[in-house]
């Protein structure tokens, strides 16, 4: 749920790109639909905005980056907190701070008619920092609840909590752009802020805080270490029974508390390095439909900003499904490496058949539903399963708590190859178009991704 509300908020930034570049811009027209109400073109004279879409657009690629380098930051610096500190501290502070920034971004910016791209850009490096902090607690507290047995299937079905956060948001933003973007904002950062106020009060962050044990690498330890722990009760020997009770409390000591692991250490564990690599290049990929894929709908085809926004969802119902069935399959198998390596290689012809879609909705729908199959499962397995298997590999022994710094590992390394990609991808949009854009940037990251894999 936590996740849900954080790729809610999120996804509503790249749902309104079409308004925010309109008002952004001082062409006075209603592009697609948008009902956004334009300042005066003295607004944009005064502040030193955009005087045409191209330029608007290329800003919001520009804060696309912004906001992933910072969150990339944020992640290797927010994963070795997560394991030092209390989770549920860490993680409300992330969600409540992200929802005020955003609010400031988007409604408050809005209200006070008050636009300055330095002040944007500042807002979006504080808030990709602010959310750096939410994934990589909630997989180490998954992964304090899980073991190792079925993680695929758990956290393949669990890490769809980022597509439906999409689908959400989505939602959420088409219901209300009417009224202007910023009620966007609005609505999705007070839900948000909710939620990290029920996280404060509410989560367990692992089974010992209500008295049971962890989860080891196959199953549950026992609770009850003593032997002789089936004898009745009441004994015949009661002296006996009272001798042996007070040497066993001499005896037994405080279980030690697991030490967290060094970023160098955590960094060259088997495997961290090659995942990290593949998922910069896998994330690039996800991110650019993520970020772009409304914006693309309404421009390439002419569709409504609010139809663009809706049909985007399927990529991430795709995402969904593929998540789940992959981790499942390769939880039968006992490995997980050759189920993403077969899936990309499939996402490779998915994307070059969407780069012909026709303008149909129902046909590119179902062309959505298939990529994110393809490229939203291995994504999601990798910044969840797969990491989570990392962080609790043998190589460990008794230094346990590293779960939270390898997440951060993994996905911060994945934000720094999605970051580099998004002003490209505005930037080759600006130039040669949308065609163009899909067929090679997007074929050529997906495949150096399979060659990694």
């Amino acid at each position: 749920l936590d996740y849900v509300l954080l790729h809610s908020s999120r996804k509503t930034f790249s749902n309104v790109k079409v308004s925010i570049s309109a008002q952004w811009t001082p062409s006075a027209f209603q592009q697609n639909g948008s009902t956004s109400s334009l300042s005066p073109g003295e607004t944009w004279e005064e502040n030193k905005l955009f005087a045409d879409m191209g330029e608007a657009t290329l800003f919001l690629g520009a804060l696309d980056s912004i906001f992933l380098f910072s969150y990339a930051v944020g992640l290797y610096i927010s994963g070795v907190i997560g394991d030092r500190f209390n989770l549920r501290y860490v993680l409300s502070f992330g969600l409540c701070g992200s929802a005020v920034t955003e609010f400031v971004f988007g409604t408050l910016t809005e209200w006070l008619q008050f636009y300055n791209v330095y002040f944007y850009c500042f807002l979006w490096v504080i808030n990709g920092l602010l959310q750096s902090t939410v994934w990589p607690c909630v997989v180490a507290i998954m992964g304090n609840w899980f073991g190792k047995s079925g993680r695929g299937f758990v956290f393949g079905l669990w890490s769809a909590c980022a597509s439906v956060g999409n689908i959400l948001g989505a939602f959420l933003a088409s219901s209300v752009l009417k009224y202007g973007y910023e009620y966007a904002f609005l609505v999705t950062s007070v839900v948000q802020f909710a939620g990290g106020v029920v996280v404060f009060f509410g989560l367990l962050t692992s089974p010992k805080e209500i008295g049971l044990s962890d989860y080891s690498e196959t199953s549950l330890r026992p609770v009850t270490r003593d032997t002789d722990s089936q004898r009745p009760l009441i004994s015949d020997d009661e002296d006996e029974l009272c001798d042996e009770y007070s040497i066993q409390q001499r005896d037994e000591e405080p279980e030690p508390q697991p030490k967290a692991i060094g970023f160098l250490q955590a960094f060259c564990l088997p495997g961290v390095i090659p995942y990290s690599l593949a998922y910069a290049c896998l994330k690039l990929v996800n991110y650019s439909f993520f970020f772009w894929l409304p914006f693309y709908l309404s421009k390439n085809f002419g569709w409504k900003e609010v139809q663009a926004d809706r049909l985007s969802v399927w990529y991430d119902v795709g995402g969904i499904v593929g998540g789940t069935v992959q981790g499942l399959i390769s939880d039968l198998l006992g490995k997980r490496a050759p189920v993403l390596a077969i899936s990309l290689l499939l996402a490779m012809g998915a994307l070059v058949g969407y780069s012909h879609s026709p303008n149909n909705q129902l046909v590119n729908g179902a062309l959505l539903a298939t990529t994110g199959f393809l490229i939203g499962g291995p994504s999601n397995m990798i910044s969840s399963a797969i990491s989570a298997d990392l962080g609790r590999q043998e190589a460990l022994q008794n230094s346990q708590e590293a779960l939270a710094t390898v997440t951060g590992i993994v996905d911060g390394t994945g934000s720094i190859g999605a970051a580099g990609g998004q002003y490209l991808v505005s930037l080759i949009e600006s130039k040669l178009g949308w065609i163009q854009n899909i067929k090679h940037i997007y074929f050529q990251w997906t495949k150096k991704l399979f060659c990694e894999q």
